[in-house]
């Protein structure tokens, strides 16, 4: 069975840092992705996404992103259910976050709160759970097959289109 789920999208708030009682970080948030397409007005609409990221992970992200970040998801969709205080039963699907990417540098969204984030604006970083190496990259670098970006002179006359 596969259930594996990528997504780009900007959070929208800031990440939601609670810790359970035997001490677990999670973070809850929700990421609005934009659709492909547009509607009958012309307008591009967005889907809202609920995610949840757990342990060091979610400490890192609580400290890292705010409103507006836009940020790079990969993990697996989750079903729950639960009875509220009315007793009927609730269902909730949401990705549960393995690793995610913070794909701006802090100047680069100007409606995202500043503080020092210790990232340059030249690189981002990955931050995966503990059992997963994280890494950093630099914004020319691929993120996809990691290959590094160089710069190539290309005249417009070699261009096949």
């Amino acid at each position: 069975m596969i259930n594996q789920v990528v997504l780009i999208g900007r959070l929208t708030k800031d990440p939601g840092l609670k810790y359970t009682a035997n001490g677990q970080a999670a973070a809850s948030f929700t990421l609005a992705v934009n659709r492909n397409f547009t509607n009958q007005n012309g307008e591009r609409e967005a889907d809202f996404i609920n995610c949840v990221i757990w342990r060091k992970p979610a400490e890192t992200l609580a400290n890292y992103a705010r409103k507006g970040t836009l940020l790079g998801v990969t993990g697996r969709i989750q079903t729950r259910n639960y009875e509220n205080q009315q007793g009927q039963r609730v269902y909730v699907t949401e990705v549960v976050v393995e690793n995610f990417q913070l794909l701006e540098s802090k100047n680069s969204n100007s409606s995202q709160n500043t503080r020092d984030t210790g990232v340059s604006n030249n690189q981002t970083n990955n931050y995966a759970p503990d059992n997963q190496n994280a890494t950093q990259t630099n914004l020319g670098v691929n993120p996809i097959n990691d290959f590094e970006a160089t710069t190539i002179d290309i005249n417009d006359d070699d261009l096949p289109f």
